[in-house]
């Protein structure tokens, strides 16, 4: 996971993010295989032993079991182009596709866990 650590301090500075790098020991939710294109992601704060990314594709769900953790690694070998985005500060959200589209914005509402 270290030489992930130049590409998440890269796209901190392009979208004005402060450098928060994760707990290798804390779980990520995953809701889905992350075959289906956007992958979504967003950052809440870490909580249980949850590191507070939560990342999915497809259709949304409020269910209470859309989520499983899964360990970094694990998820770094599903999808290896996520792992730059996982040094984003709380707050933060992504959307990206294989095709090149990128979209990281702040989101206030999610940096308090209700």
């Amino acid at each position: 996971m270290k030489e992930n650590i130049e590409s998440q301090k890269s796209i901190c500075k392009k979208y004005n993010s402060e450098f928060k790098p994760l707990d290798g020991q804390l779980f990520v939710g995953i809701a889905t295989d992350l075959e289906i294109e956007p992958i979504n992601g967003l950052r809440h704060p870490a909580h249980g032993t949850m590191n507070g990314w939560y990342i999915w594709s497809g259709e949304w769900s409020d269910s209470d079991d859309f989520f499983k953790p899964i360990c970094i690694e694990h998820l770094i070998e599903m999808q290896p182009e996520i792992s730059k985005y996982l040094g984003l500060d709380i707050g933060f959200r992504f959307q990206i596709d294989s095709k090149g589209y990128e979209d990281v914005w702040f989101d206030e509402k999610i940096t308090r866990l209700e």
